[in-house]
């Protein structure tokens, strides 16, 4: 096969207007793979970018896809031959949706064998995100009780397993159709669409929470600062709440930033931040790749383990796309929505 296939994204559109073209199969470099994507997905920064509205995204046009799950094709000179023939895992920011995907050699990560490849795709972005906020920002301990904004969500689902692992006791926010799965999980519940979010969290945690990651922006990122405990913690890693907006694509995040920068001046005894995975990349990529392989590595072993679940929403061919794009818009679903070939 010397022809890949990919969806590209050629500006501001509906589902139905992202493209599919086909090009030339690229040859590794040196230092390079070619990697057979197995499964990509569908993530909110996608969402954003459809609109215009995730804070750095490249020029239109341009191919999403956040991360993969796939075999190594070829290798470029200097390159391990041994990694042809092993699935592994990269995160990307963008250029997912593919058939094929040319990568770094140095950015990809062994997949264990036992975990398939829509399982461990739900567990690369999602995953490292929640394991980083949960263990290297929030540092959440046994006996602590946590805040998830969005508990069914990609991110959310795997915060709230990740928290129950480490000994935590779990609020979630979801629609009442998600309710059952989140108590079989001991998550307290809260509907976000008929209850008053700040009120319930207080009668189920009268001196406050330890930690709230928050992914909707807006309004709700100084409602969950007021939730915090003493000590605790507010993980803010998204403006959902901001997505159909119109105007500048930077100013939710900045605004999130200016309040982050005041909070964290108040002699209160708490913190704030704003997560993005990619933060240290630009200026320590070694030691970036160093951490995400680590941390990715062990999202992937407790999947293994059945530590935690994989949450497949659905899976969908690259063709299918603006399908699987409205369904992941649509909030009905639990999990990731994965893409394959």
């Amino acid at each position: 096969m010397n022809t890949l296939i990919e969806v590209v994204l050629p500006g501001k559109v509906e589902p139905e207007g992202l493209e599919l073209r086909e090009r030339p199969l690229p040859a590794p470099g040196p230092g390079q793979v070619v990697v057979a994507m197995e499964a990509t997905g569908v993530s909110f920064a996608e969402q954003q970018m459809r609109r215009g509205k995730y804070y750095d995204q490249p020029a239109f046009p341009f191919v999403p896809g956040y991360d993969l799950v796939g075999t190594v094709l070829t290798t470029g000179d200097g390159v391990d031959s041994s990694l042809t023939g092993r699935r592994v895992a990269a995160l990307l920011k963008v250029g997912g949706w593919a058939s094929h995907v040319l990568l770094d050699a140095a950015d990809v990560v062994d997949v264990p064998e036992g975990v398939g490849a829509a399982e461990a795709e739900t567990a690369v972005v999602n995953g490292i995100t929640a394991w980083q906020m949960l263990h290297r920002k929030a540092k959440v301990r046994a006996g602590q009780t946590i805040l998830v904004h969005g508990a069914n969500g990609g991110v959310g689902s795997l915060l709230v397993q990740l928290a129950k692992q480490a000994g935590a006791q779990v609020i979630g926010t979801a629609s009442e159709r998600h309710h059952k799965a989140l108590r079989r999980q001991g998550v307290m519940p809260i509907d976000y669409r008929t209850e008053d979010i700040p009120a319930r969290v207080r009668e189920l945690a009268p001196d406050g929470v330890d930690a709230v990651f928050d992914h909707v922006g807006g309004a709700s990122v100084v409602a969950s600062w007021r939730l915090l405990a003493r000590g605790g913690t507010l993980v803010s890693y998204g403006s959902a709440a901001t997505r159909d907006d119109e105007g500048s694509k930077q100013l939710p995040v900045l605004k999130i930033l200016g309040r982050v920068l005041l909070w964290n001046s108040l002699p209160n005894g708490r913190g704030a931040y704003f997560f993005n995975v990619w933060a240290g990349r630009s200026f320590a990529k070694n030691k970036f790749r160093a951490r995400l392989r680590a941390d990715l590595t062990r999202v992937f072993t407790a999947l293994r383990d059945g530590e935690i679940t994989a949450q497949v929403a659905a899976s969908l061919p690259l063709s299918r796309v603006a399908e699987a794009m409205r369904l992941a818009e649509s909030g009905t679903v639990a999990g990731k929505v994965v893409l394959t070939p």
